[in-house]
């Protein structure tokens, strides 16, 4: 397992991580804030407005810089104002995570997942580009299940999500050459399933045994603490040359031809 960034090794870096007023989100959050970025916490509704005031304040107690701004990634006005508020109040980005991602909730569209998972990423990229110089990262987090889609079947009732997913990844690499251009890495963070996310409580509702299942197969499965220290350190270790950083083991994967 990696180390978190080292206090200080962000100092004056401005970052900001989607879908963080909660789990894997959160803690990076957390992790960046000690090594000395200055943190946008994002969330999409009200519902998420205190846990995102209460990650604020908990970086600002400790020390930290902060802000949390609203804004639903697939809705472009949102993310749009997302951006030009981050321009205003510190005038550029060094780091996108790119954590926010879902398919699995009830009540959604049926075209949600990919809107979210690949449309929304892209947009979320264009947007930000004004404000990310030279030197600068974004970060895709993703599952071994969503990259490894085209090779390894997984559990149908996740199917959707993972294939939404992995086009987003793949929009995302057809840019590389770009944002190499201008100076600006890729990383892809992909970890197999992870211990009391979200997702893993739907695919469990959804398909009663299948975490312990997959946690039998893999030996373990990362907590949202552990992965979220790899997700902070992929923000300033250097980037695998396939642009992937592959947390815990993929033996039970299929490799992905040109990968």
């Amino acid at each position: 397992m990696s180390n978190p960034p080292a206090p200080g090794s962000l100092a004056g870096k401005r970052v900001l991580i989607t879908g963080s007023s909660r789990g894997i989100g959160a803690d990076t959050a957390r992790l960046l804030a000690a090594a000395g970025a200055s943190i946008v916490v994002n969330y999409r509704d009200e519902r998420k407005a205190r846990r995102a005031d209460q990650l604020v304040a908990d970086v600002v107690a400790a020390g930290g810089t902060a802000l949390a701004i609203r804004a639903d990634l697939t809705d472009e006005d949102a993310v749009a104002a997302l951006f030009r508020r981050i321009q205003e109040a510190w005038g550029g980005l060094d780091v996108l995570v790119l954590n926010a991602s879902g398919g699995m909730e009830s009540g959604m569209a049926e075209d949600y997942a990919l809107r979210l998972n690949r449309d929304a990423q892209l947009r979320a990229v264009r947007l930000a580009r004004p404000l990310l110089a030279a030197g600068s990262r974004i970060v895709f987090v993703t599952s071994h299940q969503a990259h490894f889609i085209a090779t390894t079947p997984t559990m149908p009732e996740y199917e959707p999500v993972a294939r939404s997913k992995r086009a987003g990844e793949d929009a995302l690499r057809d840019l590389i050459p770009e944002l190499e251009a201008a100076g600006i890495e890729l990383v892809v963070v992909s970890g197999d399933m992870i211990e009391g996310t979200i997702t893993a409580k739907l695919l469990e509702r959804a398909n009663p045994g299948a975490i312990s299942a997959r946690r039998e197969a893999a030996g373990r499965l990362y907590s949202v603490e552990e992965f979220a220290v790899e997700v902070a350190a992929a923000a300033v270790d250097p980037v695998p040359a396939t642009h992937t950083r592959f947390v815990g083991d993929t033996s039970d994967f299929t490799p992905v031809p040109g990968e």
